[in-house]
């Protein structure tokens, strides 16, 4: 077994798909439209779905506000090489930073979080700490 995806209900897949490939470096890999359920489905991610963990960005065609995130949703968590560096280009880009690039409280890696336009987490954590 693999994790396949994770799939996200967006307000907006343009933008959406926007903040996902330009700010946070992503490739479309494909979309669906599906008029029978009223939704779109847009796969971004960072290598091909057939080896890689994906986000679906689903679009409901009837949604006219945003969505309560609730309080069970963490955040996603996104490995890069540089944190500081990849923070300064996700800002350059119009991305949100809400935690600036640092250590985790207490002491441990350095990580930093973004925002998307629909308020989603998602974590930047340097690959020193995912490969300990």
């Amino acid at each position: 077994m693999r994790m396949l995806h994770t799939m996200l209900r967006v307000g907006d897949l343009e933008t959406s798909k926007q903040f996902y490939t330009d700010v946070m470096g992503m490739k479309l890999l494909r979309e669906m439209e599906m008029p029978q359920g009223r939704f779109t489905l847009a796969f971004v991610g960072y290598g091909d779905e057939k080896d890689s963990t994906v986000l679906e960005l689903t679009w409901n065609w009837d949604t006219t506000s945003g969505y309560d995130l609730g309080d069970g949703y963490g955040h996603i968590a996104v490995g890069v090489d540089d944190v500081y560096t990849t923070c300064d280009a996700i800002r350059e880009k119009g991305g949100k930073i809400v935690r600036e690039p640092g250590p985790m409280k207490g002491g441990g890696p350095v990580l930093a979080f973004v925002e998307d336009p629909d308020g989603y987490k998602i974590e930047i954590l340097e690959n020193a700490a995912v490969n300990q």
